[in-house]
């Protein structure tokens, strides 16, 4: 057989390690990803059409994340907001979307003091995303129903489900960086039910 015949079968292995290696390589970055993003890998991949484009989505919003400096709470600031959220919720019965609002406005003003951008929606649900991908989705869902509520288009249980949506994720915002939640007392829990 000639040189070059040897040449072209090497080249064409060559080329086949590649594709074979560079298949794994994506293959483990998709699992990665799914691991770290759970639900929220989903979807993305719906929203984006396709799994290239929201997996490099997902790429930015870690690449995002890793520059920015997130602190835990002191624990005076803790005990603050704490009390805060316990008086949007006693003033849940009196006025829901009041309510609301004031619970989206805590879980901003505590992001903020945390570290988190707090320029725009779609961008504090991304970081959210990336420390907190189980309750990213409730996020959404408490914003939009918050939007909704600033419409009138809001019912009392939806507002309801806002409040324990938005407390879902206060809670793990309190609760610092080792993901320690806060403790409800018990005549909040009673309320929490109704």
């Amino acid at each position: 057989m000639p040189w070059w015949a040897w040449a072209l079968i090497a080249l064409v292995v060559l080329v086949l390690i590649a594709v074979v290696a560079w298949s794994v390589m994506r293959g483990r970055r998709s699992q990665r990803l799914q691991q770290r993003f759970g639900p929220e890998y989903d979807r993305t991949v719906r929203t984006a059409g396709d799994r290239r484009g929201a997996e490099s989505e997902l790429e930015s919003r870690l690449e995002h994340r890793s520059g920015l400096t997130i602190r835990p709470l002191a624990p005076a600031a803790r005990d603050r907001y704490a009390e805060a959220w316990r008086g949007a919720q006693g003033r849940f019965v009196d006025s829901p979307p009041d309510a609301v609002h004031e619970a989206d406005q805590l879980v901003i003003v505590v992001m903020r003091e945390r570290g988190y951008p707090i320029d725009d929606f779609e961008t504090r649900a991304g970081d959210v995303s990336v420390d907190h991908p189980e309750v990213v989705e409730n996020y959404r869902a408490a914003h939009a129903i918050s939007q909704a509520s600033e419409q009138g288009d809001a019912q009392t249980e939806d507002l309801r489900q806002a409040m324990v949506h938005y407390r879902t994720l206060f809670e793990r915002l309190l609760g610092g960086s080792d993901g320690q939640q806060i403790e409800t007392p018990p005549d909040d829990r009673r309320r929490e039910s109704a």
